[in-house]
């Protein structure tokens, strides 16, 4: 074994012993497997823990098995995983659930070259399932893997394939690679985050080279936020009796397939007139409501909520509590509330 090995196992051992016992209490970590490990991590992409922890909660009880998963309907998915964004990925979630069921007899692969050829799971979630649920050996690259360690070289890595390489050879040091993994991550997020690390709770600080060199604050460098698009999205709360107009979005996009009032879309802000022309249905009494803006990673949506009466009986038509079983995003649930 050589001295660096060596300083690197001391350094791995120390971060996992304070993992099991700093470790926060998470629901997907009382029962590691395949299953818990694919829904967690394809809820955690790009989600806050806070936000995830109810909806996997509630997603677990609705679907406790991959088969379960599997077997539900579109619509069914989207509901359970409503309020966390970023539909795709439980449309994607959806569909390696009806791969493992049709290819891999109802079992989670194990391997992470395996994995990898389900819808939705890259490397990094290939990485995460393979370690956590089966201690293999397989690294995880993610934002905070990423600057724990250019921290701990003191140095931003020259390319996304040397921070692999690095975890490559952590995991492969390491005793328990899914406690690695675990750590590396909650390190990041609790203890060594982008702004203000908490070095002195840290408890590899010793081998932390930023920190020798005190550039932990500017390592890595702040990322430039992509300027958000603005569009409009004019909803029209079409009421019949007791009952309101609704219409699926298309298949591609924002929201895809997923349900609202009747919307007329624009880049800026259109009038009553010009929106009442565009409805697919005549509408009388057309009024403003309210408004608000919701805010995508791309987008700063701009939610124009106006109100009218139809006599037609076209299209999809629901009344008060008959909306709770449909694929509906919470900014279009606001909408909807906004109607009384």
């Amino acid at each position: 074994m050589s001295g660096d090995d060596g300083s690197a196992r001391r350094r791995l051992a120390a971060l996992e012993r304070w993992f099991t016992q700093a470790a926060r209490d998470l629901p997907w970590r009382r029962r590691r497997t395949g299953y818990s490990a694919l829904v967690a991590e394809a809820m955690l992409q790009q989600t806050q823990v806070a936000r995830v922890v109810d909806r996997y909660r509630v997603f677990m009880r609705r679907f406790p098995t991959v088969k379960a998963l599997a077997e539900a309907s579109e619509d069914e998915v989207l509901a359970a995983w409503q309020g966390l964004g970023y539909y795709r990925r439980a449309r994607n979630l959806h569909r390696a659930a009806r791969s493992i069921v049709d290819e891999h007899a109802g079992r989670v692969p194990r391997d992470a070259a395996t994995l990898q050829t389900l819808p939705g799971v890259g490397r990094y979630t290939a990485g995460a399932i393979a370690s956590i649920a089966y201690g293999r050996p397989a690294p995880i690259v993610d934002g905070n893997v990423t600057r724990v360690l250019a921290r701990w070289a003191g140095r931003e890595p020259a390319a996304a394939a040397e921070t692999w390489d690095a975890a490559t050879r952590l995991v492969n040091l390491a005793e328990h690679p899914g406690v690695l993994n675990e750590a590396l991550m909650e390190l990041g997020a609790t203890v060594c985050p982008p702004v203000s690390p908490r070095c002195e709770a840290c408890p590899v600080a010793r081998w932390c080279e930023a920190r020798a060199a005190g550039t932990e604050a500017t390592i890595p460098a702040p990322r430039v936020r992509a300027t958000r698009t603005e569009v409009h999205h004019h909803c029209v709360l079409v009421r019949r009796a007791s009952k309101v107009s609704l219409e699926q979005r298309p298949d591609e996009g924002l929201w895809a397939r997923m349900w609202q009032p009747p919307t007329v879309e624009a880049a800026s802000r259109l009038t009553d007139r010009v929106v009442r022309s565009r409805l697919a249905l005549p509408v009388t009494g057309l009024r403003p409501v309210g408004g608000f803006v919701h805010l995508t990673t791309h987008r700063r949506v701009c939610f124009h909520v106006l109100a009218g009466t139809t006599r037609s009986r076209r299209g999809v038509w629901r009344g008060p509590g008959e909306c709770d079983d449909l694929a509906m995003s919470n900014a279009h649930r606001r909408v909807l509330a906004m109607g009384g």
